[in-house]
This record gives C-alpha cells, structure tokens and sequence, in this order.
C-alpha cells in the first residue's frame, strides 16, 4: 500500500463522521446517498436520505412510485434532473435486473443518471471492486498533495487525476481509501482555511512546501451566469388557485408552477398587461392585480429574476388556457414545486396568519 494511502486510510478510521450511509454495503442506499449528495452538503443531505429511506426502504419501492411523489419528497434540494434520473433508474433496475442492484462498474454506468464517479463510488463503497473516485474533495486533495496546475475542469483534467487516485487505490481497501480521501478533503484539506498545521501529510504535501496551497485546485473561468426575467401570475379567489404542470425540458420539468411569461428584461406592469399573451389568458375578465414581489433566485449558472403578481379574480373566474388547471388552497401541499415557489407561497402563509 502507497504510504499516503496508508496515512489516508488511518486518519479517517479516527476521525470519520457517522453517517448512516457508511454502516452499510446495501448499494441501493448507498446509491441513493450518492445522489443526494450531488451538489448538496451533507447537513442538507442527511434529513432527505431519511426521508427517502423511510418512505422507500427498497428499490422496488421507489420504482413504483409515481414521479410527483418523487419531486415532492425531493423538494427544496434543487437540481431536480437528480430525482428525475434517479426514479428512472429505479425503474431500471426493477424493469432489467429483476430489483437486483447491479453488481459490477460497468452495469452501473447504464443507470440513468450515473457517471463514473457514482458507479465507483457504489461499486467500491458497496462491493469493494477497486475503482478510484473522483469528486471536488479528491480533485482538491491530489491537486495539492502532488501541486497539479493543470485546471480541473478542463479534458485533460479527469484523465490526468483517474490515473493518480488509481494508483495510489489499494485494491484490497478500495472502499476505505475512497473514502478516506474523499472525508479528508471534506473535514482536513477544507477548500479554505486548511488544516496544513495538523495534517499527516504536510511533509509529502508538495503545494504545502511550495506555498500554492491558496490557489489551488486551480479552475478556468466559470461561464457567465445566464438571466432569466419570470413573471409569475399567482391568480387566485377566495378558495382557488391556478397551476400548470412544467413539460418542457427545463431545470423545472415535471415540476407544477403558477403561469408565467417569460420576457427578456424586468418589466412594469402597463407593459405586462399590454402582452398579447397576457390579454390572452383573461379575454376581458376582471380581474385585480392587487401586490407585487420581485425575488432573485440564484443557481448554479442561471440567476431568475422573478416577479410574482398577485391577481384577484371572482368567483366565477375560468381560465381555459390548455396546460393550466385550478385547485385549492388546501390541496397546493400535494403539488411538487421548485425551492422558488416555495419560498414566496410561505411567504403569503406568513403574510395571511399575521393579518
């Protein structure tokens, strides 16, 4: 065993967290953990693995859900295309392999969903089968162990750190090696603030003995972060409120939402109640626009300027628009909604119990 693997390996055993995901070789939650974890933080992560274990402890349950009660279990985690995947997968697994998680690497790259780091991290974490992994953790961890220049999102990237983490894997502790490295750039070589002073490997650390421990990894510049103006008409009377269902391929798809239009800039309300698509939906009914609120939603490479106006209709209000259906307010729960959504319909809970 490489002698950093070794010292890898012997300060996770001591210092590790306890995670419920790591007493285990069950790959379905396992997996499941992984998923979760994309892009999420572990504090964040741990209720939603609860959540989705306790109300799909198997595969097959999960499988035979239905999609809507997928989204809404995931809601307020973001990236929904996870959950998406995730349900296709199941289905998968339950439709190919007969609820049988897939034993080996390269079975687990045909999940929906599933790249090279999650089909390594389940198929060491799970089976022991030594395939290194690579995630931010790692890519942070090498890059200032061995002072790799060479930016980690760029091709050569992933090629250039698979073959170091490979060849320090041991093959017979593939599993703790891969999490070893993954927990000491998580809790140790922290992306700011490391613990250099306290780490087993400060004397072998080549980024350590040549002060570039700040700048790296070192990333390309980020694409600029893409606008989006949403106005969302939040129509509603005393016991009803109108939603659609999001088909388009979109962050949101599957999602429900209130109606919006889209436009290219923010705009006033004299300009959004002369768009023709505007008109279109009330066809000269009356109707009262009676609050605004603009909200900035900002996500990984897009920033949605939305502003909702509250529209009061009458009683007899119809909106036959095709996609959009009306429901009540006490039914609105049961509807999957994006983490944007949610925030301003607590906000008018708020605003109403205070009246």
């Amino acid at each position: 065993m490489h002698p950093f693997s070794k010292k890898l390996i012997s300060w996770y055993h001591t210092n590790k967290r306890t995670l419920p995901w790591r007493d285990t070789v069950d790959p379905y939650k396992i997996w499941l953990s992984e998923v979760i974890l994309q892009q999420t933080r572990v504090e964040q992560g741990l209720p939603y693995y609860n959540k989705f274990i306790e109300k799909y402890p198997t595969v097959k349950s999960m499988a035979i859900a239905s999609q809507d009660e997928i989204l809404k279990l995931w809601q307020g985690l973001g990236y929904y295309s996870r959950a998406r995947n995730m349900h296709e997968s199941a289905k998968q697994i339950l439709d190919v392999y007969d609820g049988q998680f897939p034993n080996n690497y390269e079975k687990l790259l045909k999940l929906k969903g599933v790249g090279t780091y999650t089909a390594a991290a389940i198929a060491s974490f799970a089976f022991n089968l030594p395939h290194a992994v690579l995630d931010g953790n790692v890519y942070r961890v090498l890059s200032r162990l061995f002072n790799i220049h060479e930016p980690i999102n760029s091709h050569q990237a992933k090629s250039i750190f698979t073959q170091i983490a490979s060849d320090l894997l041991p093959s017979k502790h593939a599993s703790d090696f891969n999490q070893a490295i993954m927990e000491f750039g998580a809790l140790h070589c922290k992306p700011t603030s490391p613990l250099c002073a306290t780490c087993p490997l400060n004397k072998e650390c080549l980024a350590l003995i040549q002060n570039t421990v700040s700048v790296l990894p070192f990333k390309t510049a980020k694409k600029p972060v893409q606008k989006r103006y949403i106005n969302y008409l939040y129509i509603s009377d005393e016991q009803r409120i109108w939603l659609h269902q999001r088909v388009n391929q979109d962050i949101w798809k599957n999602l429900y939402d209130l109606p919006y239009i889209e436009t290219e800039s923010k705009i006033e309300l004299h300009e959004l109640q002369n768009r023709l698509d505007f008109i279109e939906l009330f066809k000269k009914k009356s109707y009262n626009i009676v609050s605004q609120k603009t909200m900035v939603h900002k996500l990984t490479h897009r920033e949605i300027h939305a502003t909702f106006w509250q529209i009061d209709v009458k009683k007899d209000f119809i909106l036959n628009k095709n996609g959009i259906f009306e429901t009540s307010f006490h039914l609105l729960n049961n509807f999957a909604v994006s983490r944007l959504l949610d925030k301003y319909f607590e906000g008018i809970a708020k605003k109403d119990k205070n009246e």
